[in-house]
């Protein structure tokens, strides 16, 4: 396939998932159909994979559990030069509003390693994502949040969002599978806001990707638990605000 035809058949895939989310709130992606909005060869994230197995375990789960490690990191993008520049390390916090059950906590995890953060394919991910984001909703710069999650059942049951179904009190979030290892359960639920009337479905595929516009849905992933050994289930989950990093200020 040549590179003028290439370039028209990402174009047109942008379209549809930008038609998508001003339509439904939401849009699915496929590894290939990721990894060709961001310009990433197919398996050009396998370099990153290795990382989820060296998360230090969430300290904050207010529900008393050991099933989540993650963590965090800040960028902001410049949505005209596409420039993006990390942040110095913060903190994650969000408003009872959104998170009651871990709102209002100043939330210090562990950064992100640089090796990671520095990566082409990382870089990439997240310069693609908030250019579909911007031709959405314009913004000249996303103030972005990273999350890398393992949630495991070493101890039974893993919670991916103990809080229930929730927005996030950002424009736009990037959910990305990166793995699923001997679990069962973790059906993803998106909604629209003020109804039950939504969409269930398991992301399984390595690298796929959802989509969804904050402003107008709600999402939620149920529990997972164990076929047999423990297992896990690793995302990536990468949120975009327009209007600066949410703080207690």
């Amino acid at each position: 396939m040549s590179a003028r035809v290439q370039a028209a058949d990402r174009r047109a895939r942008t379209d549809a998932v930008v038609t998508e989310l001003r339509q439904l709130g939401y849009s699915r992606l496929s590894a290939a159909e990721l990894a060709g909005q961001i310009t990433v060869p197919v398996g050009g994230f396998a370099g990153l994979e290795s990382s989820w197995a060296d998360l230090p375990r969430d300290e904050y789960l207010r529900d008393g559990g050991r099933y989540r490690s993650r963590r965090h990191a800040c960028f902001i993008l410049d949505t005209s030069s596409g420039a993006l520049m990390r942040t110095p390390h913060r903190a994650h916090w969000q408003p009872t509003t959104y998170n009651a059950l871990h709102g209002g906590l100043e939330r210090w995890f562990a950064p992100i390693e640089a090796a990671i953060a520095d990566a082409p394919a990382w870089t990439q991910l997240l310069q693609g994502c908030g250019s579909m984001f911007a031709s959405v909703r314009a913004a000249p710069r996303w103030f972005i949040e990273t999350h890398q999650f393992r949630i495991d059942t070493a101890t039974g049951i893993g919670r991916p969002t103990p809080e229930g179904a929730h927005r996030d009190g950002v424009d736009f979030i990037a959910i990305v599978l990166v793995a699923r290892h001997r679990v069962i359960g973790g059906e993803t639920r998106v909604f629209p806001l003020g109804s039950d009337q939504g969409v269930r479905f398991t992301l399984d595929e390595p690298w796929s990707a959802l989509l969804l516009d904050d402003t107008r849905v709600v999402h939620e992933t149920t529990p997972i638990q164990s076929d047999g050994d423990t297992g896990w289930r690793d995302t990536l989950v990468v949120t975009y605000r327009a209007d600066g990093f949410q703080s207690p200020a």
